[in-house]
């Protein structure tokens, strides 16, 4: 070996080496394989290279290659699967031919494939399996024991970074999955209506997993179990599908083990005809405290790679945080609901002991007075007896008022400041972080070293009982936006005080730095309250951007009342 061979090793063990470094730099998947098939075309020599991912069944999901023209690759389409010559590579080493096209396996080249000779393969093999093959074709003089070499050496360093993108892309496939579930917890909590949190399920669903369709099978009518919400491709067809009794979604409920599907089209037991457009598919059960919701159903077109145990295990998990976040939000109405009955009960019995009893005192007293009027006693002894009568019938409204009142809000005998701070720490679940609070009057901010003692007192004498409730539902709904929508990372709520009746005004902002309104809202039953809220008081309601430039502002303004009003 002379000095220059010496030289010429040195320089292809150093490209090698820092090849595989640069296979082992990125953790893109796609980036990855390119980088691969690049190394190897470039390191060998060869003019075309591709690496072709496979299924289970020997299928093309990937393909990656380099060195044909664009037009010409669109032309063939999809990769080709592992038969003929390519079916013949090794599971281990490499498979080298001077020509191709005598290998005894040679089947012909697809139309508009380009003519190849030499050719050089290989397996590449990730955690002791195989991933995909990679083809090297048309190199000057054919392919050599160091061409074997470098793609052996290449291979196995594509194969450490393939599996470190994996389970990157795993991960990062996770937290995608965690923070749907939390969204859907947040709706719950923040009391969003039930159908709107079964479509969000849907919806998040099949954008996380990749799918062209979400379903939800949920309980029909007479023991049947029904695709109620989807979302997707084929949804208006696929809505009121009833399952089989003995078909895949009621058997993944009634075992709660979840399923992989490779291809509904290619099923022999498939007796929904709307599913037979759909390729790969995956149940996953939606089962809390041992009792069956209902299931997650994702679908793919027909030719999309299939699921793999790992998205079924996160959809799994996906769902079963659904169905106890739904459990626990039925539970919660159980709750309310008992406690309304129980409200219920409590308002009978104050208006019994108190305004009915006090309602039958006055009329004995007025009987009293007809039967001495009667007797025709003097009109002057009869009129201590009506005063008094008078008196305990403003007493009865008064308390019949109370009483109405504590109904409208348990909170509502609390001093507005209290409510509001009240507000704002409960919605610290629903956020996830507490908002922040501001309540001035007058410009000064109150229980600050500027503030006037008289100052949370002056709060709720010149807003008024009726105004104060409805300053507290704007905030409350304004939390509950930010929270469902905003994705937000700070709210803030300003509430400022400015004048008296009938010239002074309360304005609520609630402020946050999230989404931003989308383009075309459909659901507007909250903002609608608001501003019906502030036309009654002849105020005004205004929804829009943050002058920050990021987020949502919402202002609210009504003029005050002051008490009695």
């Amino acid at each position: 070996m002379t000095a220059h061979d010496t030289h010429q090793g040195s320089v292809a063990a150093a490209e090698l080496l820092q090849a595989a470094l640069n296979l082992a730099s990125d953790l893109d998947l796609p980036t990855v394989l390119h980088r691969f098939v690049a190394a190897s075309t470039e390191l060998t020599g060869a003019r075309y290279g591709a690496i072709n991912v496979l299924d289970a069944r020997g299928r093309s999901t990937t393909f990656v290659h380099t060195g044909m023209e664009e037009h010409l690759a669109a032309l063939l389409g999809r990769g080709p699967h592992a038969v003929g010559v390519l079916g013949a590579i090794p599971t281990r080493g490499t498979l080298r031919l001077a020509d191709l096209m005598e290998h005894p396996s040679f089947k012909g080249f697809p139309p508009n494939h380009p003519p190849m000779g030499s050719f050089l393969g290989t397996a590449v093999r990730v955690r002791d399996r195989v991933y995909g093959y990679l083809y090297l074709s048309e190199k000057d003089g054919g392919f050599t024991d160091d061409d074997d070499e470098v793609v052996l050496t290449l291979g196995a360093a594509a194969a450490v970074a393939i599996q470190n993108a994996q389970m990157y892309a795993e991960a990062e496939h996770r937290e995608h999955w965690l923070q749907a579930g939390q969204t859907i917890t947040t709706m719950l909590l923040s009391g969003a209506e039930e159908e709107e949190v079964l479509a969000e399920i849907a919806s998040s669903s099949r954008q996380v997993a990749r799918a062209d369709t979400a379903a939800l099978v949920l309980p029909g009518l007479d023991d049947t179990w029904v695709m109620e919400i989807v979302d997707g491709v084929g949804e208006d067809e696929l809505v009121g599908t009833v399952m089989p009794p003995d078909g895949r979604a009621r058997t993944v409920l009634r075992d709660g083990n979840g399923l992989v599907v490779d291809s509904l089209s290619r099923s022999r037991a498939m007796r929904v005809d709307s599913l037979r457009q759909f390729g790969p598919a995956m149940y996953a059960p939606m089962q809390a405290e041992g009792r069956g919701i209902g299931v997650l159903v994702l679908l793919r077109r027909v030719g999309s790679a299939p699921f793999e145990p790992t998205d079924l295990a996160t959809a799994e998990a996906y769902a079963a945080q659904a169905a106890l976040a739904l459990v626990l939000a039925e539970a919660r109405h159980a709750q309310d609901v008992a406690a309304l009955l129980d409200e219920r009960e409590r308002i009978a019995r104050d208006l019994h002991d108190l305004a009915i009893q006090q309602l039958f005192a006055t009329g004995m007293q007025l009987e009293t007075v007809r039967r001495r009027a009667a007797r025709g006693v003097d009109p002057a002894e009869l009129t201590g007896i009506v005063e008094e009568a008078l008196d305990n019938v403003d007493s009865t409204v008064r308390q019949i008022r109370s009483i109405v009142h504590a109904l409208r809000d348990p909170d509502a005998t609390a001093p507005l400041a209290e409510r509001l701070r009240r507000e704002a720490s409960l919605a610290r679940t629903g956020l996830g972080f507490a908002p922040s609070l501001l309540i001035t009057v007058d410009g000064r901010v109150l229980d600050s070293p500027q503030s006037l003692e008289g100052d949370a007192g002056a709060l709720d004498d010149v807003v008024g009982d009726d105004l104060a409730d409805d300053v507290v539902a704007v905030v409350r709904e304004g939390l509950a936006n930010a929270a469902r929508h905003a994705r937000a990372s700070s709210v803030a709520v300003r509430v400022d005080l400015h004048g008296v009746a009938p010239t002074g005004t309360i304005t609520v902002e609630v402020e946050d730095d999230g989404t931003g309104l989308p383009p075309a809202r459909e659901r507007r039953s909250g903002t609608d309250n608001l501003a019906a809220r502030s036309r009654r008081y002849g105020g005004t309601f205004s929804l829009g951007a943050s002058a920050h430039g990021r987020g949502t502002l919402l202002v609210w303004q009504a003029p005050v009342q002051g008490r009695g009003r």
